[in-house]
Formats: structure tokens, C-alpha cells, sequence
């Protein structure tokens, strides 16, 4: 049975037109338009094999591998992204307080930390790989249907379009937790923004070379009488 591909673009929803009050302190648009882009290619380049009635290169064009492939570059890319944001905040405000570079590059984020990061972010999008699980199972059955099996037909064709709206809830789960990770990170910043620097070089060499200074002074002016070593050096 010639496999038919469903338009994907309406079930898609945001992911193509985002709908927003206000756009996230990282900037991760071009990243969603890249993901939506090429999930549309895929649809294109499955559209095209049904046309050659290449029944293999259409499942493969939409499988699960291409879809979770392309979902995984764009949570790799938001994180890395989220990650140099907050790295770039830590610096200037080590900068701003006039923090010593080695003291504020400590504070930087961890391999572990960015890889904490791509977890979280990685985590609104557990509804869409069962909905990809689920693309498998019916891509399987669509595989050997016949002109017969109409009924497994509508099924994987329902199944892409489950995907596609799954696609959706876990870009807007991901610029959810972008949003949760500012405020996970800001005492941190304002940790650093708050530091200050200590005050003992002040004490233990200004002031005694003050009190030094002031003795000596006094010294030359008369009003203290002046050791034996140094009356002999300036001659009194």
C-alpha cells in the first residue's frame, strides 16, 4: 500500500509560530526555527520517497532516529547556549566588583554543571520519545501492510501526527526550564555581584606604614626625641 505523509506543520503549533509574553533571557529562536525546519524536511523528503513509492526511505525519512536526532541537536544547543549566558553573567559581575580573575573563573559552570543543564533541559521531552516509541511500533506494522490495511495506514499517519504535537509540548517545556534555570543560578551571581575585598592588606600593612610615617614626623619636627641610631644617621 502506497504510504501517504501527513502535513506536519499545524501539528507542530508553536514550535513554527511561538506565542509568548515575553521572550527568554536567552535567545533560542533560531534554534526552535532550525528544529521546525528540519522536521518539515523530514516530512519533505518522506513526501518525496511516497511519490517514487519507495516505501523504506519514507518510513526511514520520519523514523525515530531522524526525529529524536534532530530533537537532541536543538537541547545540545539550547544548553550550550544557556551555559555561556550564565558563564557571561558570572564574569562581568566578577568584572563589575573588580573580583581577581582567577577568583571569579572558579565559579565558572563544570563539565558536570552543563551536563546537569542538558538533563534538565533534555526532561519535558519524555512525552515525546514514548510518542516516537510509538511511531516505531506503527512504522513496523505500516511496513509489510497491504492496500487492505487501511486501518494501520491511519495509524502511523496519526502516530507522525501525535509525534509532531508532542515535538511541540517539549519545546515549550524546554524554554520552560531555560526560564527555571535564571533563577536556579541567580543567587550564584548575586553571590559574586556581592562580593567584596578584604580589608586586611589595609590593616596589616597601610597602617602600620602610616603610623611609621607619622612617628617619623614627628620625629623630624621636634615634638619626639629621636633614637640614638637615627639622631646619629640625621646628624641632631
Amino acid at each position: 500500500m502506497p504510504l501517504r505523509v501527513p502535513e506536519l506543520a499545524p501539528s507542530l503549533g508553536r514550535v513554527l509560530v511561538p506565542r509568548r509574553l515575553a521572550d527568554p533571557w536567552v535567545p533560542l529562536d533560531d534554534i526552535r526555527e532550525e528544529l521546525a525546519t528540519r522536521v518539515l524536511e523530514l516530512g519533505g523528503e518522506a513526501r518525496a520517497a511516497a511519490v517514487r513509492e519507495e516505501r523504506e526511505r519514507v518510513l526511514e525519512a520520519v523514523s525515530r532516529r531522524a526525529w529524536l536526532g534532530a530533537w537532541e541537536r536543538a537541547v545540545r544547543r539550547a544548553a550550550e547556549r544557556v551555559a555561556r549566558a550564565l558563564d557571561g553573567e558570572i564574569e562581568r559581575a566578577g568584572k563589575q566588583v573588580r573580583m581577581a580573575r582567577r577568583r571569579w573563573r572558579r565559579r565558572l559552570l563544570t563539565g558536570p554543571e552543563k551536563r546537569a543543564i542538558a538533563a534538565r533541559l533534555a526532561t519535558g521531552g519524555e512525552q515525546f520519545v514514548a510518542a516516537l516509541d510509538a511511531l516505531e511500533h506503527t512504522a513496523a506494522r505500516a511496513r509489510e501492510a497491504s492496500v487492505l490495511d487501511k486501518e494501520i495506514h491511519a495509524e502511523w499517519q496519526e502516530a507522525l501526527r501525535t509525534a509532531a504535537r508532542r515535538l511541540e509540548a517539549a519545546w515549550l517545556a524546554l524554554e520552560d526550564v531555560v526560564a527555571e534555570e535564571q533563577r536556579r543560578w541567580t543567587p550564584e551571581i548575586d553571590a559574586v555581584a556581592a562580593w567584596r575585598p578584604s580589608l586586611w592588606p589595609l590593616f596589616t600593612v597601610w597602617v602600620p606604614l602610616t603610623l611609621l610615617l607619622l612617628w617619623l614626623g614627628l620625629v623630624l619636627g621636634g615634638y619626639l626625641a629621636a633614637p640614638a641610631w637615627l639622631a646619629r644617621r640625621l646628624g641632631f
